[in-house]
């Protein structure tokens, strides 16, 4: 079984750099582009299957690979991105935003989820994918604090790594196991 992990396409959120979480927009037209370039990417991978966070962004990045590859996708709630609480819809250089990244056990912007709470939600995700799929490979499309935590279920991370990890947009990792 492989698992493939993949962060959707741009949006224009993320090209201005601002904190992007449960806000479900669109992609933007080089998200567009950065998805159809996906799909070519993937039909070379052996991939059975797509499951994918419901939010607009990601949706419309897997249904571009579903098309080109005739897949099918299931959506996962557990998949949708980190809710960042007050931070959303603020820059990434908000006082404070990247300390409290750090702080694992605290609410990201007070009313948003603690990464102890996404970590628990995206390993329970990846925990039933490889039950329920193990002669299947797998797609996984979301977001970028999801595919971070995707990274620390298959290797481990000290918090500097974490903090640093970064996943392009439309980018594929390759999980074996």
């Amino acid at each position: 079984m492989k698992i493939y992990s993949t962060r959707h396409g741009q949006t224009d959120f993320n090209k201005r750099d601002i904190v992007l979480g449960t806000t479900d927009i669109e992609l933007n037209e080089t998200g567009l582009f950065q998805a159809e370039k996906l799909a070519e990417k993937v039909s070379g991978l052996d991939i059975d299957i797509i499951i994918a966070s419901p939010m607009k962004r990601t949706m419309k990045t897997a249904q571009f690979v579903a098309e080109k590859n005739n897949l099918e996708i299931i959506t996962d709630v557990r998949l949708r991105e980190w809710d960042y609480g007050e931070y959303e819809g603020k820059t990434r250089f908000t006082e404070g935003f990247v300390e409290n990244k750090k702080n694992f056990g605290v609410k990201m912007g007070k009313t948003g989820e603690s990464l102890l709470q996404l970590v628990h939600r995206v390993y329970s995700v990846i925990d039933d994918i490889i039950k329920n799929y193990s002669d299947k490979n797998v797609l996984v499309v979301s977001h970028g604090g999801v595919c971070r935590v995707i990274e620390t279920y298959f290797h481990d991370m000290t918090t500097a790594e974490f903090e640093n990890w970064f996943m392009d947009n439309c980018q594929v990792i390759e999980y074996s196991l």
